[in-house]
This record gives structure tokens, sequence and C-alpha cells, in this order.
């Protein structure tokens, strides 16, 4: 399957290579745009600087435009955190899309939003200051709404981007649990 892998507001660390490498290893041709030109943060208030320098429109651009050669195919769209609210944009957006996987990341959903049958699976820390139980709550009945099969995991005690071992955030046991529930997602579809 091809799969659109977007990065975090912390841009294109070694975790998402990793996170590529491991869906390669799975059999996946998976493409990992860099919306930051190379630039990273430690930080997630660092990242949401370079974000917003660059600017939610110019974001969503460059997303379209990465995956514009490969939306043919039928793409699974993925993504960490901001990665995730650009894949969901995108794949709302896809006619053809095969799937959503959101990791740590959701984004708000147009009332005429349709993703009919659209596969889509999010794994998220438990609680995640960026995700709290009202919005989740919400953002999954608005996809329900839209037509999507929704899957939510929630991981209790984890940091918000948890499967990111460089990160104080890091925990290993969740990240290791989102990947193998993540690659049976993915083998489903």
């Amino acid at each position: 399957m091809d799969i659109m892998l977007f990065h975090s507001a912390q841009g294109l660390r070694p975790a998402v290579h990793a996170a590529a490498d491991r869906l390669r290893a799975a059999g996946h041709v998976v493409h990992v745009p860099d919306f930051f030109d190379g630039r990273t943060a430690d930080t997630v208030e660092e990242g949401m600087k370079i974000k917003d320098e660059i600017g939610k429109d110019e974001l969503l651009r460059r997303a379209v435009l990465a995956a514009a050669p490969y939306s043919e195919r039928g793409l699974l769209y993925a993504g960490f955190s901001l990665g995730g609210s650009l894949a969901q944009t995108l794949a709302l957006g896809d006619s053809k899309a095969r799937g959503l996987l959101l990791l740590h990341g959701t984004s708000d959903i147009a009332e005429e939003a349709s993703a009919e049958d659209l596969p889509v699976q999010l794994h998220v820390a438990d609680p995640d200051p960026f995700e709290p139980h009202d919005w989740l709550n919400a953002w999954y009945l608005r996809m329900r709404r839209a037509g999507a099969d929704v899957e939510v995991f929630r991981y209790p005690g984890a940091g918000h981007l948890y499967t990111d071992p460089d990160l104080p955030d890091y925990d290993e046991e969740s990240a290791e649990q989102t990947w193998r529930v993540a690659l049976g997602f993915i083998e489903s579809l």
C-alpha cells in the first residue's frame, strides 16, 4: 500500500524516518515529505513557531503537492500530531483515500464533510493536553456522522508524542502497542 506519512510540528525527526522504515519493512511504499525545509524543533513550542511562520495555508498546500502525484493510486494518509491534522484534511478531501491513520492528533471537521466508509484509526495519549476528552468525543461523533469507520485507542499515562524515543513523552510499551495495532489496521485495508 502507498502511505503518505506527515511529520509533527517538531519536524521530520528521526522517529518519523524510523516509523517509515517500520512501514516499509511491512511491505508498504512510504512517502515522507518535509514541510519544514529541514528544520526540526526540540519542543512543541519551538515547532509551533515554525508552523506559524510557514502558515497553515502554506502547510496544507505543501501537503496537497506532496500527495498529488500518488493520490490516484489510493493512499493511506497518516500523520503525527500536526501531521495527523494535515492527513485528516487530505483524506477527507480525497475520494480515493484508502484509510487514515492518526497518531497523536486530529483536526476539526467541516459540517459538510463526507468520509463514507473511510477506515480511520486514532492513537492518542490519555490524557493529552492537545486532544482533551471533550474534543475527542466530539471529533469521534463528527467523523461517524461523516460516514467514517472510526477506531480510537487511548494510552493512559503516555505523553503527547509517546512514539518518539528521543522525546520526554516517549512510552515504549504504548509505542509498541500502537505500532502492532496500526500495522494490523493497515494490513486490513
